[in-house]
């Protein structure tokens, strides 16, 4: 890949976090086109699929056979009360 390509497209945090919750919010897109249209401000196609490769070695995100994106993190309420919950200790 060109090294000049790479530079100009590095994502931002605030542009990851934006992909990431529209991700979470709909959980399942047909394409990255769709994905892609359906955020709230516009990103450049090889900004998107750099942060798509991000998500999905992350473990956040799955690409099925058809194309489509699901996203797969498991970012719940529970998991959070959980995580801040006292260890069990022996009586």
């Amino acid at each position: 890949m060109n090294v000049s390509l790479m530079s100009t497209h590095q994502p931002t945090l605030p542009t990851i976090k934006m992909v990431e919750e529209t991700m979470k919010k709909k959980q399942y897109f047909r394409s990255k086109n769709q994905l892609s249209r359906q955020l709230p401000k516009q990103v450049m196609y090889p900004t998107l699929t750099r942060i798509l490769d991000y998500l999905e070695e992350s473990n956040k995100i799955v690409y099925n056979k058809d194309g489509s994106i699901v996203w797969i993190f498991a970012d719940s309420h529970k998991i959070k009360v959980l995580k801040k919950s006292k260890p069990f200790t022996k009586l």
